[in-house]
């Protein structure tokens, strides 16, 4: 298949096209190193010149926390939005929308309502479309991983309030699994969330990254929540992932169930492992 994949250069994206070239796909890379601002690209008929002899479109961009140009309406919801009604004009069917879990009725967030506008966009339209919403990625060069994985390396391990807010995190390798099976499963139009096999606390979710760095466990400082978000307020400015808005998803915590993605892949995802904090997508999905 012609792919046109859309934050190719990124975390998610270079995994994607990594497997997607293994497997013999054709990529037409769109990302700001291939040449293309991903955020500029507002209208349809900027989309329709690249997708000239394209069967599937995967939109792999996504930003955790706003800075500098690039901003959530543009980057999440108009140029996506643009894209989707592109692929349409241009008979494209086949569309994948990389969301987040959380992206539902529930989302109170500008990353997770910017998201699920355009979500709900690409569901209206008459396309073969996939919605995937992963939780927590974890892997080699993730960013939300690489800031807890230096948090986890502390010698007192800062977390909100008690600490037990639940995750699901799940590696990249079954993130990319998802999508492959995506391109050609049927039927389509279908909404999936992507969620590891384990579901663990916060608190015990750093004390497996210390693990991972060859770490014995430590001790925890619990932050309170009010504390918590002062703190982000001002941490924000030195990194744009610690906002607020950040804070309070990870207080929320989302979950999801898991048979859904384990019926769709055939197998159930991995189980959280120390090795697999420092791996990319695996081709066959099982660690060694």
């Amino acid at each position: 298949m012609n792919i046109l994949l859309t934050g190719a250069s990124g975390f998610i994206g270079r995994n994607i096209a990594a497997t997607l070239t293994a497997a013999g796909h054709r990529i037409t890379p769109v990302s700001r190193s291939h040449g293309i601002d991903f955020g500029r690209m507002q209208n349809p008929a900027d989309w329709l010149p690249h997708l000239d002899g394209i069967d599937a479109v995967i939109n792999a961009v996504g930003i955790i926390a706003q800075s500098g140009t690039q901003r959530f309406e543009p980057v999440h919801t108009h140029a996506p939005i643009a894209l989707f009604r592109a692929c349409q004009h241009a008979g494209v069917r086949r569309v994948l929308q990389i969301s987040a879990l959380g992206a539902d009725e529930t989302a109170f967030s500008p990353y997770h309502l910017s998201k699920r506008a355009a979500d709900d966009v690409l569901r209206s339209l008459d396309l073969d479309w996939f919605v995937l919403r992963p939780s927590l990625i974890y892997g080699r060069g993730g960013k939300s991983a690489g800031l807890f994985m230096r948090l986890a390396a502390m010698p007192l391990i800062p977390v909100i309030g008690n600490g037990l807010q639940a995750l699901q995190p799940v590696h990249i390798t079954d993130v990319v699994a998802t999508v492959m099976r995506s391109l050609t499963a049927t039927p389509s139009k279908q909404t999936l969330d992507i969620i590891g096999l384990d579901t663990i606390t916060f608190t015990e979710w750093l004390q497996q990254m210390r693990e991972a760095q060859g770490l014995s466990r430590a001790r925890v400082i619990r932050i309170p929540f009010p504390m918590a978000m002062t703190l982000a307020r001002l941490g924000r400015h030195i990194n744009p992932l610690l906002h607020p808005d950040n804070v309070r998803m990870l207080q929320t915590g989302y979950r999801a169930d898991i048979q859904p993605l384990a019926q769709f892949l055939g197998r159930m995802p991995l189980s959280v492992e120390p090795n697999l904090f420092f791996t990319d997508s695996l081709p066959t999905g099982v660690p060694k």
